[in-house]
C-alpha cells in the first residue's frame, strides 16, 4: 500500500452568536477547521484533523508514495517539520485512521485498548459572572456531566474564585471542578507578564480549599520546577503540558515531578504515537493523563482514542459550554457530533479507525 494523495480542506463556520473565549481577547465570529484526507493506492482514505495545517503544503512529497502504516518513519519526518516549521500532527491521525481501517479495529484498541468508554468533563470557555456559572453548571449536571473545568484569566482572578465558589456551593460534592489559567502559552501578541508565583500560589490554595480536582497551567510552562514546589506546598493537584512542543520537555516535568495530570493533545503537542510513551511513563508514575481536546470532533476523537487506549483519566476533556459552543458548532463537519450517555461518558466508536463520518454535503458549502 501507498499513500497517493494528501489535501487539505479549509472549512469556515460563521458564528452566531460570537463566541467569546476566556482565554483570546477576539470574540470568535466564525470557526475555522482544517481537514486532512490521505488517500491510498488500495483505496483505503484517512481523515484527520485539529490544526490548521498551514503551511504544509510544501512537506507533502516527503509523504507521498511511502507506506502509511509505517507509523514510525512518519512520525520522525513530522519532527523534523516540527523544528522549521509547525506541527502538523493531524497528519499522524488520518495515517492511524488508515492503519485502523486495514486491521479493521478502532485505532484505541491498536493503542491497548484499555476502555472503552471514558467519563468526561465539560469543559468551559467563557467568562461568565458566578450567578450565571453557577446556572450553566447545575444544567451541565442534569445533562449527565459529572465535573466541569472553569477558566478563569490573570487579570480578574477574584472573579474567577468567586465563580468557583458559586458553582460549589450549587452543586455541592455532586460534581468535581477544575480551574484553568491558561499560563502555559498564548494567543499572538499577548506579551503581557505571567502571573507571577505568589499570586498563583495564593490562587491555587483558595481553589484547594474549595475542593477542586485540579488546577491547570498556574505557572509559565517552562517553570518545571516552580510547579513542582507549587503542588507541593498547596497540596492541589497540578495539570499541564497540553501543547508541550517536545517529548523532552514533557520528560523534563515528570523527572522534575511537576504534574499530577499530564495532558499533551495528540494533534496538537507531540501526536497520537508520542502522546502514548509520554501518558505510559506518567501512569507508571501514578500520575494521570487526560489530554487536552479544544480542537474539533475529529480532533477530539484522536484524543479519545488515545485516552482510551491507554486508560487515561479519570476524565476526559468535552468542550462544551452552550449556548456559546455546543457540539453542533464544534463538530459542524461530522455526521454523527459526538455526545455524552446519561452516565456521563463518552464512547469509541465501534467502527475501524478513528471512526469519524463526514458531513460531506455540508463541508462542500463551507469549503473556503
Amino acid at each position: 500500500m501507498k499513500i497517493t494523495g494528501i489535501t487539505m480542506r479549509r472549512l469556515r463556520l460563521p458564528l452566531d452568536p460570537p463566541f467569546h473565549a476566556a482565554w483570546d481577547p477576539v470574540p470568535r465570529t466564525r470557526f475555522d477547521a482544517t481537514v486532512v484526507r490521505v488517500d491510498t493506492d488500495e483505496g483505503v482514505v484517512g481523515v484527520g484533523s485539529g490544526d490548521t495545517m498551514e503551511g504544509f503544503d510544501r512537506y507533502i512529497e516527503l509523504f507521498v508514495g511511502k507506506n502509511p502504516m509505517h507509523i514510525s518513519r512518519h512520525v520522525r519526518v513530522l519532527e523534523t517539520i516540527s523544528f522549521h516549521a509547525a506541527r502538523y500532527w493531524p497528519l499522524e491521525a488520518a495515517l492511524w485512521d488508515i492503519v485502523g481501517q486495514v486491521t479493521g479495529q478502532p485505532v484505541s484498541a491498536l493503542f491497548g485498548g484499555a476502555v472503552d468508554v471514558l467519563p468526561v468533563y465539560a469543559s468551559t470557555g467563557e467568562v461568565k459572572v458566578p450567578a450565571e456559572r453557577a446556572e450553566s453548571a447545575l444544567a451541565l449536571r442534569e445533562q449527565g456531566f459529572r465535573a466541569m473545568k472553569i477558566r478563569f484569566t490573570r487579570e480578574r482572578l477574584a472573579d474567577g474564585v468567586a465563580a468557583v465558589r458559586a458553582v460549589r456551593q450549587a452543586v455541592g460534592s455532586t460534581m468535581e471542578i477544575m480551574v484553568d489559567l491558561n499560563q502555559a502559552w498564548r494567543m499572538p501578541g499577548d506579551i503581557e507578564p505571567a502571573l507571577d508565583p505568589a499570586s498563583a500560589r495564593r490562587t491555587v490554595a483558595e481553589l484547594g480549599e474549595l475542593g477542586v480536582l485540579w488546577v491547570e497551567e498556574p505557572l509559565p510552562g517552562a517553570d518545571a520546577k516552580g510547579l513542582a514546589r507549587l503542588r507541593s506546598e498547596t497540596g492541589v493537584r497540578i495539570a499541564g503540558g497540553e501543547m508541550t512542543r517536545t517529548v523532552p520537555e514533557l520528560l523534563g516535568y515528570l523527572d522534575a515531578d511537576s504534574l499530577d495530570v499530564y495532558q499533551p493533545d495528540v494533534v496538537l503537542a507531540v501526536g497520537m504515537s508520542r502522546t502514548r510513551l509520554v501518558a505510559e511513563l506518567a501512569l507508571i508514575k501514578n500520575r494521570w493523563f487526560t489530554p487536552h481536546t479544544w480542537t474539533n470532533g475529529l480532533g477530539l476523537l484522536a484524543n479519545l482514542h488515545v485516552a482510551a487506549g491507554v486508560g487515561g483519566g479519570p476524565f476526559l476533556e468535552f468542550p462544551y459550554d452552550p449556548p456559546g459552543w455546543t457540539v453542533e458548532r464544534r463538530d459542524f463537519f461530522l455526521a454523527e457530533p459526538l455526545r455524552i450517555g446519561r452516565d456521563g461518558c463518552l464512547a469509541v466508536p465501534a467502527r475501524p479507525g478513528l471512526g469519524a463520518q463526514l458531513d460531506e454535503a455540508l463541508m462542500s458549502r463551507l469549503e473556503v
